[in-house]
């Protein structure tokens, strides 16, 4: 099966990573990346779309006809929100962009960038986590032929990314020492997008895919 599939946030770290390893994969046919600001790639395999409202996708969705595989990768920091903003950011603008894509494209592979630590039982104590776990559990319950919930830790991105926040900057240096002791806390971000890939030609029985998930299916 040749991919041919959506990106969302590629002007962020994972985003990013992801559509390089989409555009390197020779599985990959087609990528058409929605963005509200340029990405700066130019690419044989590639087309943008610039589209300032997630909330309204009417002015795009016959853009988003045609494609088996969704990567959403966009996402906000909870950092310094309250829950109604980072719901309304979060899960309400995931669902509108995953109700839409399912809508133009029977068969479609969703694949969505969670974190490590969600709440599946959207009742705990950390906000973003219950946000995220039923984020999760409703994208589980439309109608694509699958939907993955990555929850990758942190994550080590390929030489020469530009998207990388100064956090994640500050902390690169861990990820030898994290990976040796605690291997199911990281890894490469160049392993996030392959898996991504493979969620839509070699797939996976699980559907929630922890960082250990996420690097077996890479190398599957």
């Amino acid at each position: 099966m040749k991919v041919k599939a959506i990106i969302t946030g590629a002007t962020g770290m994972v985003g990013e990573g992801v559509l390089h390893e989409c555009l390197l994969h020779e599985d990959v046919e087609q990528v058409l990346v929605i963005n509200r600001k340029p990405c700066g790639i130019t690419h044989p395999k590639l087309k943008e779309v610039l589209h300032g409202n997630f909330f309204d996708l009417s002015p795009v969705a016959s853009e988003l006809t045609g494609y088996n595989a969704c990567y959403f990768c966009l996402g906000v920091s909870s950092v310094g929100m309250k829950e109604p903003e980072y719901t309304h950011l979060t899960y309400d603008l995931t669902m509108h962009f995953a109700e839409t894509a399912v809508k133009q494209n029977q068969g479609m592979t969703f694949c969505y960038v969670s974190g490590a630590g969600t709440d599946s039982t959207e009742h705990g104590k950390m906000m973003w986590a219950r946000v995220k776990g039923k984020t999760e559990n409703d994208l589980m319950k439309l109608p694509f032929r699958k939907a993955y919930m990555f929850r990758p830790g942190l994550m080590k991105a390929e030489p020469g990314a530009k998207n990388i926040p100064k956090l994640y900057k500050a902390f690169a240096w861990l990820y030898p020492m994290l990976k040796l002791l605690f291997p199911g806390s990281a890894c490469l971000l160049k392993e996030v997008g392959i898996a991504m890939i493979h969620a839509v030609t070699k797939g996976d029985d699980k559907s929630i895919l922890e960082v250990k998930d996420i690097v077996a299916l890479a190398y599957k």
